[in-house]
């Protein structure tokens, strides 16, 4: 497909990226972000060797390798117990056998990452404050009107703008959000000899009835990230609200003391529920695709999301690259991803029962992680990590 000109809807992680795989290929791209701000929530996020691998393409890594935390393994312990049940090999194991390593990074740190690789190319520019209230669409192109009266005009429009998305929304229509019936909780920490000593450089799960808790380094290793997902009936307000300390730890009594103690040094929480939406039965209409979280959210218990996004900014940008024009890029990018997001929603899904299992179940569980080998067991996460993309014809 001849390079144009590309609307994206949306500066986080998807939409950053697919800016510099578009650009990368000639494409001029004007990136929308209606926050007054691009930043990115959260604290902190894992990247497998499939999202590793994509930043290194983008050119990306070098601007995040020195505040990235590089984990030797994944621990896995009982959450009242504190026993270890595996400890899943990555460090020089998982870069080995997928070629790209395995990191833990503040979201942040990726996102200016991501901005600062954006903003040295020409080509690429990112506009604040637009909050996308109309698409139109023409023979030749396709333009979009903000809520201040604002346009822009591409040749495509690509909705990356995240699980509240308004590309989807003025293209498909409303899409019920529904709770999952979890609430994630998370938080940063200082790092220090003590916790080193306990923590290492290592992502830590504990696994307890009806929650669990994972923690990893980030900014180089001189903090630590928290997430906490408890199953909660409520749905709390907001993307991204406050917590305080005490109300945290009434959702762990009965946890590990050790990771209690863990859990107490942090004084600052933020929550939300963990949603779904049904999935729709295409993501591109017109010259309008989507990307990202804007086609479904995926559950966070494969770590995946954001490199989900990856994948999709990646997958698309070389479907645009390959076809003759953008019904078939569209159509392409569709058959590739659809198939894969599925796999992953579903692993996440089936993850997020088994890490909240009790009783017997948990048993069984327990006695599963400690009796596998785990080089075993990570090597069944091949089709996951050792992902490439489908070559487009």
């Amino acid at each position: 497909m001849k390079p144009g000109n590309a609307l994206i809807a949306g500066a986080g992680i998807g939409g950053i990226s697919a800016a510099l795989m578009l650009s990368s290929m000639g494409w001029r791209c004007r990136v929308l972000e209606r926050r007054l701000e691009a930043s990115e929530a959260g604290a902190g996020i894992q990247i497998g060797p499939n999202g590793t691998r994509i930043l290194h393409e983008l050119g990306v890594a070098p601007a995040l390798v020195a505040t990235v935390g590089q984990p030797q393994s994944i621990r896995m312990r009982d959450g009242r117990s504190g026993k270890l049940l595996s400890q899943l090999p990555l460090g020089d194991w998982i870069a080995d056998r997928h070629g790209a390593p395995y990191w833990t990074a503040h979201r942040a740190d990726l996102h200016a990452a991501l901005t600062h690789t954006l903003r040295r190319n020409a080509d690429a520019n990112i506009t604040l404050g637009f909050e996308i209230a109309r698409i139109d669409v023409a023979a030749d192109r396709v333009s979009v009107t903000s809520s201040d009266g604002r346009h822009a005009t591409g040749d495509i429009l690509i909705g990356a703008d995240g699980i509240n998305s308004s590309v989807r929304r003025l293209t498909f229509g409303d899409v019920p959000l529904t709770s999952s019936g979890r609430t994630a909780t998370r938080a940063v920490i200082a790092n220090d000899t003590a916790i080193t000593q306990h923590l290492g450089q290592h992502v830590g799960i504990w696994l307890a009835p009806g929650a669990h808790v994972v923690h990893y380094p980030v900014r180089g290793g001189a903090e630590i990230a928290l997430v906490v997902v408890t199953q909660d009936v409520a749905r709390p307000q907001g993307w991204n609200t406050a917590i305080d300390a005490r109300s945290m730890l009434t959702k762990l009594t009965g946890l590990a003391p050790e990771l209690l103690a863990i859990v107490e040094r942090a004084t600052t929480w933020r929550q939300w529920s963990l949603v779904t939406t049904p999935r729709l039965p295409a993501w591109s209409r017109d010259r309008t695709t989507l990307l990202g979280d804007a086609t479904q959210p995926i559950l966070p218990f494969l770590a995946q999301g954001a490199v989900m996004a990856l994948e999709d900014a990646e997958a698309l940008g070389r479907a645009i690259d390959a076809a003759l024009d953008y019904q078939a890029a569209f159509a392409a990018y569709d058959a590739s991803r659809r198939p894969r997001k599925l796999r992953v929603q579903n692993a996440a899904a089936r993850n997020g029962t088994i890490y909240h299992l009790s009783g017997a179940m948990a048993a069984a569980r327990n006695l599963t992680l400690r009796t596998m080998p785990a080089d075993r067991l990570m090597a069944s996460y091949d089709w996951l990590y050792g992902y490439r993309p489908v070559a487009v014809r």
